[in-house]
């Protein structure tokens, strides 16, 4: 038996001496036996180890805030940490294990955590292009690789999904979710929780969930990140809340606090959204973690004093404090001073215990560090088609004039801007672990997908920004994109000489990948000036011109939407987006994304949503401006692009929408039904979707909501019949008392390719 074994095996045995015999105490599924491991376990803690276990250091591999934690190896000798962040690599972790297990009093191991939010190695698209698929077989995939990859190199818990609803492109963040809307949000929120967790979380290769930023942190003030949000409960509970309980309900083992305030009161202090709320209404049995320093950050916000705020912190419902060490520096003095009870201590200390017996630490606290199965998981082939085939399907065809796309694998083709051989840039914000050394720029992966068959030109033709020290702030994480000191002119004109060579140009233009992300807001949302310069040089070669997009957001695009002939948003698609933008522009897949958040047609819409609300003054369909209604001066308020919105290469005919009856009944089913054909030339992928209307209710209902989806493959000249069932239980919300109803009354019924071109029906429902 080797000496950790033995250590494990002697704490066992003290641990469980008064409660019986070991044989019937050790390590097995049931609460019964792990609520009897973690009484034994906390019987012999000291009030200083219990308090170290809701404890968060980071190792400062990879960091969002400017503190960084100091004598880490000191202080799990200690037992003052709970787990670490940041820190990667089957070595290191297994030597801040052994540490924990071998060196502590009580050998406790520590939980291993990163934001593994769109990929571990191998890099998957930014969630609001994995939302773009709107394939949840391919999300839940995305995840459980994620999963294998990141317990193969040690990790046991991840920071995701994000799961806040956003309906400001402006905030940097609507990157890392799934969007504007609530029923797909959910429906993505559950498959990640599915592919990080699998069916058993003690299993080897299983990461913990922890569904962020608990809550309305997508809702800030202005779009700037970690600004105020202001609703009522109504708004909420039908709007922003559900993602959250769908991951709840889901599983998913933790919950992290957000930075906003929520009716007055910062989530990180709110016992009624902690407590009431997450425990209480939704039976959440995991542990909350704050964000990055929260608890600090709450002494800005005005509640008071370090200690104050970790007291009032630990008693709203927070169990562990994320790297500022509040709780480990005051929690013992409010102990001592009555600020907290050693109740409120030990219900914390409990939860994280619990979250280690769940992962099976208890049992192997190095059940996740095998270098032999990290070589074999990481960036291995498998992964990486999955990527590739991931990204294709996440690009979003805005508009194809004429049938430029897809390109023939003939001729020459320029490749121009900036974006164009920046391989570091491809992963997208939020992908701190990726392998940049081993991800191909957009010119690599076109070259290594078309070989010879077709003549790559290539310039940079202009920087990412005019102002350097801007394009400073706009990088992280080393991922700069090289700036030219020359005069834009000359620049340019070497970039028009490049273009004429070719026979068609595409123009890799927009944000670089941490213009989005975290503290990355804007108020101007457009491709920068100095890129649409070059944009409008390249189109007066009179050459073919097909707009690459990359973002991270929505972005307003109403000058390139007339006079560009062809775009294709491709977000930031991963460790193989360079490929999977040569198989997309070249034919090879079709391409199949759909919109999951409004584009609007300037900054001064926002926020612009499809399932908004009517005024009592409505302006009528299709009308720019009316006398008395509720419009803007100058321009419609409909978006560029509508929610759900995607071209394919192919076109898709919609029957007439079917309703099996024109009443259903509570405790019913009502089945809406649709033939799609495919009427074009080559095969694709779409998305039928299905929308619902409250037409009369208690309370004012959006105009029309998403109740669900199918994506569907047709070849040319198939078609296919498409069945939705509804029951009652789809139909309800919270009413103007928050109780969960589905009201009596009529109901219209939509389906088709976007939320804006839909045709439907009416039914009725009865009690």
């Amino acid at each position: 038996m080797g000496k950790v074994n033995v250590v494990w095996y002697v704490l066992i045995l003290g641990a469980f001496l008064l409660t019986g015999p070991v044989s019937q105490q050790v390590y097995g599924q049931g609460k019964a036996k792990m609520d009897r491991f973690i009484d034994g376990l906390m019987q012999q803690m000291t009030i200083e180890e219990k308090i170290g276990q809701l404890n968060l250091v980071t190792a400062g591999e990879a960091t969002t805030g400017a503190v960084v934690s100091t004598d880490v190896e000191g202080k799990i000798k200690a037992g003052n940490i709970g787990g670490i962040f940041s820190m990667t690599s089957v070595a290191r972790i297994r030597a801040a294990q052994e540490l924990a297990v071998t060196q502590s009093r009580l050998k406790i191991p520590l939980i291993f955590g990163l934001d593994v939010i769109h990929g571990y190695k191998t890099i998957f698209p930014i969630p609001l292009g994995l939302a773009a698929t709107w394939d949840l077989r391919l999300i839940e995939e995305s995840a459980r690789i994620a999963a294998v990859e990141a317990s193969a190199d040690g990790l046991n818990w991840t920071f995701s999904p994000m799961v806040d609803i956003s309906r400001d492109p402006r905030w940097g963040r609507i990157s890392e979710g799934s969007g504007e809307d609530t029923y797909l949000t959910a429906r993505i929120a559950e498959a990640m929780v599915h592919g990080y967790q699998g069916d058993d979380l003690a299993a080897y290769n299983t990461l913990m969930a922890c569904v962020k930023h608990f809550a309305l942190y997508g809702a800030a003030e202005a779009g700037r990140d970690y600004n105020t949000t202001d609703m009522s409960l109504h708004r909420m509970y039908n709007e922003y809340l559900p993602p959250y309980k769908a991951a709840i309900d889901a599983g998913a083992g933790s919950v992290m606090t957000s930075f906003n305030d929520i009716n007055g009161v910062p989530a990180t202090a709110n016992r009624w959204l902690m407590t009431d709320v997450l425990r209480s209404q939704w039976g959440f049995d995991g542990f909350v973690v704050t964000d990055y320093t929260a608890i600090n950050e709450l002494i800005d916000h005005g509640l008071g004093d370090l200690q104050e705020v970790s007291a009032r912190s630990l008693k709203a419902g927070v169990d562990m404090d994320m790297v500022g060490e509040g709780f480990l520096s005051t929690l013992k003095k409010s102990l001592d001073e009555g600020k907290v009870s050693e109740a409120d201590i030990n219900l914390a200390c409990r939860r994280i215990l619990e979250a280690k017996y769940k992962l099976g630490l208890f049992d192997d606290p190095f059940r996740y560090c095998n270098d032999e199965r990290a070589e074999q998981a990481i960036l291995n082939p498998t992964h990486l088609a999955k990527a590739r085939e991931t990204a294709g399907k996440s690009f979003v065809l805005l508009k194809n004039e004429s049938q430029l796309l897809p390109l023939k694998k003939t001729g020459t083709v320029a490749l121009i801007g900036p974006l164009a051989n920046t391989g570091s840039n491809m992963p997208g914000t939020w992908s701190v672990s990726a392998d940049l050394e081993h991800t191909p720029s957009l010119l690599e992966g076109m070259r290594a997908v078309l070989g010879n068959e077709v003549k790559l030109v290539c310039h940079h033709g202009s920087n990412l920004l005019e102002d350097a020290a801007y394009q400073e702030r706009a990088t992280m994480f080393g991922r700069t994109i090289p700036r030219d000191d020359r005069a834009e002119a000359e620049i340019l004109a070497e970039a028009v000489a490049t273009a004429q060579q070719a026979d068609v140009i595409v123009a890799a233009l927009g944000e670089s990948s941490e213009m989005s992300g975290e503290s990355s807001s804007r108020t101007d949302i457009g491709i920068p000036d100095i890129q649409q310069r070059l944009l409008a040089e390249l189109l007066k070669t009179g050459k073919p011109v097909v707009l690459v997009l990359f973002t991270g957001r929505p972005l307003t695009l109403s000058w390139e939407n007339e006079h560009v002939p062809a775009i294709l948003n491709v977000w930031f698609g991963g460790t193989e987006t360079g490929k999977a933008v040569a198989d997309v522009l070249f034919g090879d897949v079709n391409p199949s994304g759909k919109l999951p958040a409004t584009f609007p047609q300037n900054v001064g819409q926002i926020p612009l949503y499809y399932n908004h609300k009517n005024t009592g003054r409505p302006l009528a369909e299709g009308q720019w401006f009316q006398k008395f209604r509720s419009n803007y001066l100058d321009v419609a308020n409909e978006p560029l692009y509508p929610f759900g919105y995607g071209l394919s290469y192919t076109t898709f005919a919609y029957s007439e929408v079917m309703l099996s009856a024109d009443t259903l009944v509570a405790g019913g089913k009502l089945e809406i039904s649709v033939d799609v054909r495919n009427v074009g030339d080559c095969g694709g992928e779409e998305v039928v979707q299905l929308y619902v209307q409250d037409v009369v209710g208690s309370v004012t209902r959006p105009v029309k909501e998403l109740k669900g989806f199918r994506k569907i493959w047709l070849d040319p000249g198939q078609s296919q019949h498409v069945t939705f069932e509804l029951t009652a239980e789809d139909l309800k919300f919270y009413d103007a008392d928050l109780d969960y109803v589905a009201e009596p009354g009529e109901f219209a019924v939509f389906v088709g390719t976007n939320s804006r071109d839909v045709q439907g029906g009416r039914f009725v429902l009865v009690d």
